[in-house]
């Protein structure tokens, strides 16, 4: 089993990464983040995160890739390669394709809005997608958030299991004397490409000072930025449809591109914690306009 300290240094390893997938990210420089020789550093890499780092970037990039190519109509196959880190678009296309088994120019058809997604494998979420599915679109405040500096617990996996993170965060925040009324929840994967199994979503608290000793609860800063803010409220179920409906029908025709720092939501209620399982947030996506 991993120590505390290991997990924390490739927790720093796993921020870097996430701060732009378009760098280059060559095994030796992350493991001198990790401070590790690079054969020790795969090895517990692969031990905390449950797959070979190059495997993690090249699954991160092709995510992000996915968005962009859906709701990026103004960028071509080539800006997109390229902000994922690919030198040229026959290599990008061939990690695409092995991937998602389309080319991008298949993926981009108007086609695969219709097609299913991997969260209507789950059928609670299911049956609130269809009963949402004609939800008018909530209008957003386009807010220039400041950074934000928080503690936060990773965990992979999109369902109830979340509350586990937050158990811990909690425990944590309590044995620490913090404040536990500002939390975030941050959303790695966009779940209509990605099986919820294998999404990744960050527990995050609020911190007014630094943390002294990292472990399993580690530190980092949400960038600043204009983010398209979202008040949403409901159920456990039925936030994973709202978000779908802002990417699918706001997003393509507001004028704006999303980047590539993650969306977040800020919890007033967390339903990953409420006994009714009911949430009340805003949903948190950085754009930026077209060049």
């Amino acid at each position: 089993m991993p120590t505390n300290q290991q997990i924390s240094r490739i927790n720093d390893v796993l921020y870097f990464i996430h701060q732009d997938i378009s760098n280059e990210l060559l095994a030796k420089d992350l493991a001198s983040i990790a401070a590790y020789s690079e054969q020790h550093f795969h090895r517990l890499f692969k031990a905390v995160v449950g797959e070979p780092v190059h495997h993690y970037i090249r699954r991160t990039r092709m995510e992000f890739a996915a968005n962009q190519l859906m709701f990026d109509a103004e960028s071509s196959v080539l800006d997109i390669a390229t902000k994922s880190g690919f030198a040229s678009v026959s290599s990008f296309s061939r990690a695409f394709k092995a991937i998602f088994e389309v080319s991008p120019g298949e993926w981009r058809s108007s086609e695969r809005q219709h097609q299913d997604k991997p969260f209507l494998a789950d059928k609670e979420i299911a049956e609130c997608y269809q009963r949402l599915d004609k939800m008018v679109t909530p209008k957003c405040a386009l807010v220039e958030r400041p950074k934000q500096d928080v503690a936060y617990v990773r965990h992979q996996g999109y369902d109830r299991s979340i509350a586990n993170a937050w158990q811990v965060l909690k425990a944590w925040a309590n044995s620490q004397g913090r404040d536990f009324s500002q939390q975030f929840g941050l959303h790695h994967s966009n779940p209509a490409w990605v099986e919820l199994k294998k999404c990744r979503y960050v527990a995050c608290l609020a911190i007014d000072y630094p943390i002294l000793r990292r472990g399993v609860v580690n530190s980092m800063t949400i960038p600043a930025g204009l983010h398209a803010v979202f008040k949403l409220q409901g159920k456990y179920g039925e936030l994973l449809p709202q978000l779908s409906n802002i990417l699918e029908h706001w997003l393509p025709t507001s004028g704006y591109k999303m980047l590539s720092t993650p969306a977040y939501v800020h919890y007033r209620q967390n339903q990953f914690l409420a006994e009714n399982e009911q949430f009340e947030l805003d949903f948190c996506l950085p754009i930026a306009l077209f060049n």
